[in-house]
Order: structure tokens, then C-alpha cells, then sequence
């Protein structure tokens, strides 16, 4: 693999013929939101998230950039933001790794185990120590209120208040301007 911009394209193909749907945000191959599911073995089972990432333009040499759209709740995500404090992401990224690599061992291992020590989101690392009871609570319920599958559909700045009407709201919407037909 000779130039970042194939390796690019091999690992974001790659990306999407996995059970990852991955949807562009412009014509490049940089910027893309993946759809990701909370481990089964986790509170954050059932959540669906969408994962905006960026690639730089020395991937793979250097990090992709993660983070979540819609909210999470965990220690080492920024509640606002979404951003990740993940070392392997950040710190420890290699050129071995792909973008696979990022949604089947390094976000689920996340979820899996949070460091509440180096947190991004202190009440969440806070109550985590405290509860861990209370704390799996709080996450599941940020998964029935944000994590939801219909929730992936539409981040709210994507939504337009001009869309296009379906074809029966177009049929019944001229039914109403126009009236009934004269004989």
C-alpha cells in the first residue's frame, strides 16, 4: 500500500462492506458517519449511536478523529461535544490498525470497560465510583432518550424545514388548494 489516499479508500471499503452502515457526508472519503451498537454484554446494549469520523489526511499514520452525535453517557465521552478520550485512538494509534479495528475492538472495549480515573464527563466517572448501580441506570436511560435506532436516522441540523412532501401529503395538499373539480 504505497499512498495514504488508497489505504484510505481500501479501509473505508472495508468499513462498509461490514455490517457497519456508513453513510458519506460530502464527496470525499475523509468525513462519515458510521452507525454503532452498544456490546451486548454492557448496559449500552440496544443503544445505536452515529459515530462522525474524520480521517486526517495522513491516515493511516495518524489518528482518526471519533465521536459521538447523539448523546452517551459514560466517563471518557464529552456529554457536549461527543468527543472520545481513547488512548489507543489518540495516543497509541499504529498504521496496523483500521477503521474495523475502531468499531469492532476499540469502541466496544470502551463501553465495555470506562476509566473513570481520566474522565471527559466527570459526573458520569463520579457516580460510576460512587454507584455503578445507579450508574448502568443512568446509561440505559440515556440509551432509551438518545440511543434509540430511529435516532440515527436524522441528526437535528441535518433536518430542513423545506424536505420534499411524500406523495400523499403532495396528493392532499393540492386537494386542498385547488379544491373540488367543476363539472
Amino acid at each position: 500500500m504505497s499512498s495514504p489516499s488508497k489505504r484510505r479508500e481500501m479501509d473505508l471499503m472495508k468499513l462498509m462492506m461490514s455490517d457497519y452502515k456508513v453513510e458519506m457526508i460530502n464527496d470525499g472519503m475523509q468525513e462519515f458517519y458510521v452507525h454503532f451498537h452498544g456490546p451486548t454484554e454492557s448496559p449500552y446494549h440496544g443503544g445505536v449511536w452515529k459515530i462522525r469520523v474524520e480521517l486526517p489526511d495522513a491516515y493511516p499514520y495518524k489518528s482518526p478523529s471519533i465521536g459521538f452525535i447523539n448523546k452517551i453517557y459514560h466517563p471518557n465521552v464529552d456529554e457536549m461535544s461527543g468527543s472520545v478520550c481513547l488512548d489507543v485512538i489518540n495516543q497509541t494509534w499504529s498504521p496496523m490498525f483500521d477503521l474495523v479495528n475502531v468499531f469492532e475492538v476499540f469502541l466496544p472495549q470502551l463501553l465495555l470497560y470506562p476509566n473513570p480515573s481520566d474522565p471527559l464527563n466527570g459526573e458520569a466517572a463520579s457516580l460510576m465510583m460512587r454507584d455503578r448501580a445507579a450508574y448502568e441506570l443512568r446509561v440505559k436511560e440515556y440509551c432509551q432518550k438518545y440511543a434509540k435506532p430511529e435516532d440515527v436516522g436524522a441528526a437535528p441540523e441535518e433536518k430542513s424545514s423545506d424536505e420534499e412532501l411524500s406523495e400523499a401529503e403532495y396528493d392532499s395538499a393540492d386537494d386542498a388548494v385547488a379544491g373540488p373539480v367543476d363539472p
